[in-house]
This record gives C-alpha cells, sequence and structure tokens, in this order.
C-alpha cells in the first residue's frame, strides 16, 4: 500500500510529505534489560521480518473517544498479532497471542521514565507502558526476535475497512454481542466503519466467547482484506490508494525503522510477495489458568510453534517454498557470502542425504534425516556410520555441489560448510558444534521435524480461505436486561428494535 503511494505521488511530493508527517513513532524496546532479539541469516544472507501488531484500545483522543466505553489516558491491548515474513519471502504466518493471557511480564520504563513492575501479569497491559513494553513481553514469552511494531487504534479499523470498499465476512448464525454492538444476521456480509470495528472487538459472540473466538474472527477479517485488497480493483485505483493511504498513516504508530513511507513500502513490498494461500493464520496453544478461569496460560505445545516460527519454518503446509535460493544472483564476492544454488538446480525430493553424526550427542543423525524428509528431501534420505567431528559439514561429489547447497540451506548452515567430498553421496556430517537443535545455529527450543506438529491443539486457516464462516457461540456469552444471560442467538432474536451492523 504504502509502496504504491510512492509510485504515485512521487517521493518529493505534497502528498508524500503530508502522509509522512501522519506516522507516529515510538521505540521498538521498552524493557528495562535486554533487547528485543536479533535474526539469524540463513545460508543466503536473507533474513526473516518479526513484526509485532498491536490493536489499541486506546480512548485518549476525540474521535476515539466517540466510540464509546471509558474515555480518558491509559491503553490495553486488544489485538497481538505477531506477523512472520520469511526469510525467502515465500511464506508468512500470522499468530495470535491472547490479550487474557497471564505470563511473566519485564520490567519496562515508557518515555516519561515511568517504570512497571514486572512479573505475572496480563500481557496487554504492558500497552500502558507504551508499546516498546509489549514488544518486550512478547519476545519474553516468545523468544522470537522482534523487528518492528505497527500499532493501530479504533478510528484506524473504520477508516481503513471503509477506504478498500468494505470487508465481506460470513457468520454461521444469527449474532447479536450487546458488549461490543455488533449484529449480523446469518451469512455473508459487507463491513464498513463502525461494523468492522464491533466484529474485530467481538469476543461475546463467537466461539466459547473468550478472547480465543475473536480471534478466529480476526483472522478471517484480516485474510478477507487481504483478498479484498488483491482482487477487487483498490490498488489500481489511484483515489482509492490514496484515501487507503491517508487512513493508514493516519492510525498508525510505528518503531523508528517504519517510521516513514519509504520504510513501510519496503515492508509492504515483503509482504505482497506471500501469496494468500501461504499466509497462515493460527493462535497460540493456551490452557485455563488454575489460578483464573477468565484468564489463560500458554499451553505444553505453544513453545513447538514459537520454535517453528523462530526457525522460520512455514505452517502453510508446502515446504518446498522455505529456505529455497533467492530468484536474484548473490553479491560478487564469492569468498564472503553464502553459495546460491543453480538456477535449475534439482528438486528437493530427487535429492538424497546420508546424515552422521559426529557430534557426541546421542540421536542427531535420525533427528535431522527426519528434518530433511519433511523439509521435502529424498525419502532415501538415512543415516550413516558415525565419524568424530568437531565441525558440521555438507560434502558433496562430482557436480553434486548445487544439491549440496540446497542441503545447506535448509538447516541454515553457513556458506562454508558446503564442500567437496571423496565419496559418491550428498554426505551431511555433524560435529560438535551442533548438539541440539533442528536449526543451525543451534540454540533454543527445537522446532518439530513437521512444521504441522507445530499446530497441534491449534486452530489454523489461510488467506485464501473465503469458504467459511465464523462459528457463533452456542453458549450463554451474553445477557440482556430482563433476560439474564443467554446464547448471542437468542439475544438477537430478542432485539428486534437494535438495527443490524450490515446489511
Amino acid at each position: 500500500m504504502a509502496g504504491l503511494v510512492v509510485l504515485t505521488v512521487g517521493t518529493g511530493g505534497y502528498l508524500y510529505m503530508r502522509y509522512n508527517g501522519n506516522i507516529k513513532s515510538a521505540p521498538l524496546f521498552a524493557g528495562e534489560s535486554g533487547d528485543a532479539g536479533h535474526e539469524v541469516p540463513d545460508a543466503f544472507g536473507r533474513t526473516p521480518i518479526n513484526v509485532l501488531v498491536i490493536g489499541s484500545d486506546s480512548r485518549d483522543n476525540p474521535e476515539d473517544c466517540a466510540i464509546g466505553g471509558d474515555c480518558g489516558p491509559g491503553a490495553n491491548a486488544d489485538v497481538q498479532l505477531l506477523m512472520h515474513i520469511s526469510a525467502d519471502r515465500s511464506n508468512a504466518t500470522v499468530m495470535s497471542i491472547p490479550r487474557d493471557l497471564m505470563t511473566d511480564l519485564p520490567v519496562c520504563k515508557d518515555e516519561n521514565n515511568n517504570k512497571s513492575k514486572g512479573g505475572r501479569g496480563q500481557i496487554n497491559s504492558t500497552l500502558a507502558y507504551g508499546p516498546g513494553c509489549t514488544v518486550a513481553a512478547v519476545h519474553k514469552l516468545t523468544d522470537i526476535p522482534i523487528d518492528h511494531f505497527v500499532k493501530v487504534d479504533f478510528v484506524g479499523v473504520i477508516k481503513m475497512s471503509d477506504a478498500v470498499g468494505g470487508v465481506p465476512v460470513c457468520v454461521s448464525d444469527n449474532v447479536y454481542d450487546p458488549y461490543s454492538h455488533l449484529k449480523l444476521s446469518q451469512g455473508k456480509h459487507t463491513l464498513k466503519g463502525m461494523a468492522a470495528l464491533q466484529f474485530v472487538r467481538t469476543r461475546h459472540g463467537f466461539g466459547d466467547g473468550g478472547d480465543l473466538g475473536r480471534a478466529s474472527a480476526q483472522h478471517a477479517f484480516l485474510g478477507s482484506m487481504i483478498r479484498q485488497l488483491k482482487s477487487a480493483g483498490t490498488l489500481t485505483d489511484p483515489s482509492k490508494v490514496l484515501s487507503l493511504a491517508d487512513a493508514a498513516t493516519k492510525a498508525l504508530t510505528v518503531d523508528p525503522g517504519l517510521d516513514g513511507i519509504t520504510k513501510l513500502a519496503g515492508l509492504a513490498d515483503d509482504l505482497n510477495k506471500v501469496p494468500p494461500s501461504r499466509v497462515t493464520f493460527t493462535t497460540m496453544q493456551t490452557g485455563a489458568d488454575p489460578r483464573d478461569d477468565n484468564r489463560l496460560v500458554a499451553g505444553p505445545d505453544a513453545a513447538k510453534l514459537f520454535a517453528t516460527i523462530k526457525n522460520d519454518q512455514s505452517l502453510s503446509g508446502d515446504q518446498n517454498g522455505a529456505n529455497s535460493a533467492p530468484s536474484l544472483p548473490p553479491p560478487a564476492d564469492p569468498a564472503s557470502q553464502p553459495p546460491s544454488p543453480p538456477a535449475n538446480g534439482t528438486p528437493r525430493r530427487n535429492i538424497a542425504v546420508v546424515v552422521k553424526n559426529g557430534s557426541g550427542a546421542e540421536g542427531r543423525a535420525t533427528a535431522l534425516v527426519d528434518v530433511l524428509k519433511g523439509a521435502g528431501f529424498s525419502r532415501e534420505t538415512t543415516t550413516g556410520k558415525s565419524t568424530p567431528a568437531e565441525h558440521t559439514t555438507v560434502r558433496y561429489p562430482a557436480g553434486k555441489e548445487g544439491d549440496a547447497q540446497q542441503v545447506a540451506a535448509a538447516l541454515g548452515l553457513p556458506a562454508g560448510a558446503v564442500e567437496a567430498g571423496s565419496g559418491s553421496s550428498i554426505e551431511l556430517l555433524i560435529g560438535a558444534d551442533w548438539k541440539e537443535g533442528t536449526s543451525f545455529p543451534a540454540g533454543g527450543p527445537a522446532a518439530p521435524a513437521d512444521p504441522a506438529a507445530a499446530l497441534k491443539g491449534a486452530e489454523a486457516t489461510t488467506a485464501d480461505k473465503d469458504d467459511t464462516c465464523v462459528q457463533v457461540s452456542h453458549e450463554n456469552t451474553v445477557s440482556l436486561p430482563r433476560y439474564g444471560g443467554m446464547t448471542p442467538i437468542k439475544a438477537f432474536d430478542r432485539s428486534p428494535e437494535i438495527p443490524v451492523s450490515a446489511p
């Protein structure tokens, strides 16, 4: 979106200056100690991008306050989405972190030097100390490096949904949530303005009436917006592009790494390379908080999902694109840059690898055989006789250097790990420098060999899915005066005087 604005108005134009001036910024990290983490380049020198998207419930300006609720200073994070764009830009993952999650929070300092207590608390409360504190909390929870944040306010959701011409959604039943004021009849609707905000904020109307149901609705909304942007002519209509850019930039607070149109354009270009079918929406696994039934804690499988994202593994089901060779040639200095596979390289399914364990750690060869098979390499990949080694290498016979480079890229091995060998097979020799983990260099929790295992206990969908409806709650999650508790479906029937949010 930002890139189109640059192309439309030019870098020296009045509108460019206006949109640049709209954007507000704040520090990326507000933790008292440490930082937001650092990305590890793949074998081709490329790094993933992780962006924390924060939806603020702040009502400290007249426009947001007019929407309703408690007006004044202070803010909580209604929405926390960690967006991961892979190093090769072939796939993306958007993981929701429920606002009701209880976790170990960092000590933060805001821009006025106010200091948070830290310790166990609800993760959405960190926004009171600035988005940099929410970044610190999410990094502490997941151990995933966070490169940027984007904070969006209430009015921004309204204006952006209008700018794209409305966002199509579907609900499984009639629904009325008197808390968010969303009222929709069963079936499909196009949401604009306030209806869009009501939809993404509704929590009592969907699923079990909690934050997980709201996350599913937000995933459906965002997937639909992506399809709308790509297919409805929005990005080919200059007036719509300018309207969308004006709405978006007014709604955003970003870190200094994104505080300009050209910087946002780079992020937009990276995300635009990913097809909707390879944008996966999911929610981190959670369980009930034993101290409070109304709160959540991280589930036992959440660490697998975090590690899969951190290790840059795709969750879209097609692993052949992940860690593939870049489409552009590598820089000119081959001594200092990672190798590049040939343009017409061997398909992974035809590359068999013999894995030998020289690390001294038990089970390493079998574990990495599973990783390679899960990444699409030949089912004939197998283990070989162990040979002690200090450093991990990938050795190749004559004519197979490109295949060896693909093996190294899939495992995150550096350029120097690929070398000519004397055998007849491609051999992965695991050295003492890689005693654990499934992506080199070792460190952090190991991601599962099959990335689908990372989604155990978590719902997932992709942005190209347009044939499903958000599930309305069939539990007594809302209440009405004179009636008491009931389902959102019954609330719809008993509130004929309330107008629907969208036709």
